[in-house]
């Protein structure tokens, strides 16, 4: 009976990705609509608190079922610290960018629905590493998605480590998540996700061009390689 029971509470592969997908979705849909909806209103630091709040409340609403990834990166660094399978994480990767794009398609269809909006000028969310506008090299853009994105890994991993207290990491992952944003928006709008940039890179390459596609290769290899580290530097703690 014991037995039984506790294979009962384990969650099911398929409840996983779907939560996974859920959670991608609404991070993108919530995090990139703040932007493109409220940004005027709301400027950079509401966008950082809708990503942060994003990730805190799918963590409560997830993180029993599948741990709460909703991020490629995050995902992979769990993969190297040994605390998912490589078949969960292909799995999570890819349900993820499926959240990501559905996420950006609905976004799309809301703002779309007032003539004021134009996908080409007013973008969904989309990441970008335009040196003419930011200001910033295309050196220090990768510097800057590697760096921000290993300290919220490593955030994550500190959160969800057996030691902490239960019930905490939501708000240590949302917060740190904010503090990334807070400074990553002004430089590349902030990646340290490789589904959040895809999805409205792939929904603004089907209606408009697909420059943010071209430039995903750096949001994809920032991100992943700031998680690896983070998981490398983790180790350590252990």
């Amino acid at each position: 009976m014991e037995e039984k029971i506790i294979q009962e509470s384990v969650p099911k592969p398929i409840a996983k990705y779907t939560a996974e997908l859920i959670g991608t979705m609404v991070l993108v849909l919530l995090g990139c609509g703040s932007a493109v909806i409220a940004g005027y209103n709301i400027g950079y630091v509401g966008i950082a608190f809708a990503f942060g709040l994003a990730v805190v409340v799918m963590v409560y609403t997830f993180g029993s079922i599948s741990g709460c990834h909703i991020n490629p990166a995050i995902t992979i660094s769990m993969l190297i610290a040994g605390k998912i399978s490589v078949r969960d994480s292909a799995f999570y990767i890819v349900f993820q960018c499926i959240g990501a794009i559905i996420g950006s398609g609905i976004l799309y269809a809301i703002v779309s629905g007032t003539p004021s909006f134009n996908i080409a000028v007013s973008g969904l969310g989309q990441n970008s590493y335009s040196t003419d506008v930011t200001g910033f090299s295309l050196v220090a853009l990768l510097i800057a998605e590697v760096a921000l994105t290993f300290i919220f890994v490593l955030v994550v991993h500190g959160a969800t480590h057996a030691r902490v207290p239960k019930g905490f990491a939501g708000v240590a992952i949302g917060s740190a998540l904010t503090l990334v944003h807070l400074v990553g928006i002004p430089i590349t709008g902030t990646s340290v996700n490789p589904a959040r940039s895809l999805g409205p890179a792939v929904i603004v390459g089907i209606f408009d061009n697909t420059l943010a596609l071209s430039q995903l290769w750096l949001f994809w290899l920032a991100p992943i390689v700031g998680g690896i580290l983070a998981a490398l530097v983790w180790k350590i703690f252990k």
